[in-house]
């Protein structure tokens, strides 16, 4: 089977397509709230609870919540407005957001339970927009060059993530933890504001009246055939779902290293972790140059085992120089694997399915996301983040060395 490559012999650059200026924008916007999250609830967690295992949990229980959103945000994004939606998302997740300083800020020891209500809703809202993000996409850049589109949305979003941990470290040790989520409020406000610019075409940005609706649950399952009747997306699924399981939450593991195992600041979590996001920049830059030189099955595998490797190498890790480094390499990677998995779903899959597609995707991707995170935070603060670290390595090379042997790597 042959897989296109998704870099043109002269592309043109996708900023200058119709509306993707203003959608750049706004992804950045949206991740840099991601990114100052990232950092700031487990900092709040850890402040009001001292228990990494909680913050493993609530990791868990808010990937579930996406999960669940996930079996229909397809459906909805394939039958809707999907510029209403993605500024709809903005909107609920700055009101969200808003509340958890306003309760941190006017309610004296205020209890952990709000979190566990507040960031589930949250990251299931956050399924949708992520899902109608993914749709526009094609409607805004041509065929050729969605895989260099990708990757500049991913540098533009990791930049967010770098500057994302830096600005969440300063200001939580400026107003604490929960002035930085009031931060992360204002640039969902900021995100959705800009949305409101993005012009779609008519059929993406319309909802489908001709198609055959059969029910909500039906319409998924159709992402769900779509997947399974692939060659190289149905291993391609597998695989990703045993690798989250073994990487989803692995944030805590390493603020939880650097926090309590080698006893580091909250400005010295934020540069480690900004540090990542750099690597994360380096690999969406490259990643157009290395699919089209290497093809996708080499691309992807070869960076599934270098994450692998590098969460192995952090193991035996002392100073933060040193994970600071190995994050780099990490995120880097991840992001390239990350970039070639969506482009080829996008190149694959007929527009009018394209949510439903993704939806199923995601909904089995991170089937298993919330029980690694819950699981390896609790291996982190009962046996160690070492340990945890080189379990979860070993399985991510393990994940690579399956792929060998499927249609992957023959794409």
């Amino acid at each position: 089977m042959t897989v296109t490559t998704g870099v043109p012999a002269t592309p043109a650059p996708p900023g200058r397509s119709r509306g993707f200026h203003a959608f750049w924008t706004a992804q950045v916007l949206s991740v840099l709230g991601d990114s100052i999250s990232q950092l700031a609830v487990p900092l709040l967690v850890l402040d009001a609870t001292g228990s990494i295992a909680t913050a493993g949990l609530l990791t868990g229980v808010s990937g579930t919540a996406a999960v669940l959103a996930g079996l229909f945000a397809g459906v909805v994004v394939d039958r809707c407005d999907r510029r209403a939606l993605l500024v709809g998302a903005d909107v609920a997740r700055m009101l969200l957001f808003v509340v958890v300083p306003l309760v941190w800020w006017l309610v004296p020891d205020p209890p952990i339970w709000p979190l566990f209500v507040l960031l589930p809703l949250g990251a299931a809202i956050g399924m949708v927009f992520q899902v109608a993000a993914v749709t526009v996409v094609p409607g805004l850049v041509p065929a050729p060059e969605l895989t260099r589109a990708n990757g500049r949305l991913y540098a533009g979003t990791a930049l967010a993530a770098v500057a994302g941990p830096a600005l969440a470290g300063a200001v939580s040790g400026w107003l604490g933890p929960a002035g930085a989520l009031a931060v992360d409020a204002a640039s969902f406000g900021a995100s959705g504001a800009l949305l409101t610019l993005v012009r779609l075409p008519a059929r993406s940005a319309a909802t489908a009246d001709a198609a055959d609706r059969p029910g909500p649950w039906a319409e998924f399952l159709a992402g769900v055939r779509f997947l399974l009747g692939h060659r190289v997306l149905r291993p391609l699924t597998a695989l990703l779902t045993v690798y989250l399981l073994l990487t989803y939450g692995m944030d805590d593991v390493v603020i939880y290293h650097l926090k309590r195992g080698l006893g580091q600041s909250d400005g010295t979590v934020g540069l480690v972790l900004t540090a990542g996001a750099a690597g994360t920049v380096t690999g969406a830059l490259v990643v157009a140059r290395l699919r089209g030189r290497f093809g996708f099955g080499a691309c992807w595998i070869g960076a599934v085992a270098a994450t692998g490797g590098a969460v192995a190498a952090l193991a035996p890790t002392r100073r933060p120089a040193e994970v600071g480094a190995l994050m780099t390499v990490y995120f880097g990677c991840l992001s390239v694997a990350g970039i070639c998995s969506l482009s080829l779903r996008q190149e694959v899959t007929p527009e009018h399915v394209l949510g439903r597609v993704t939806a199923a995707f995601w909904t089995i991707h991170f089937s298993l996301g919330g029980i690694g995170a819950a699981a390896f935070a609790w291996l982190a603060q009962h046996h160690g983040a070492p340990l945890t670290f080189a379990l979860a390595g070993a399985g991510g090379l393990a994940v690579a060395l399956a792929a060998l042997g499927t249609a992957v790597r023959r794409a």
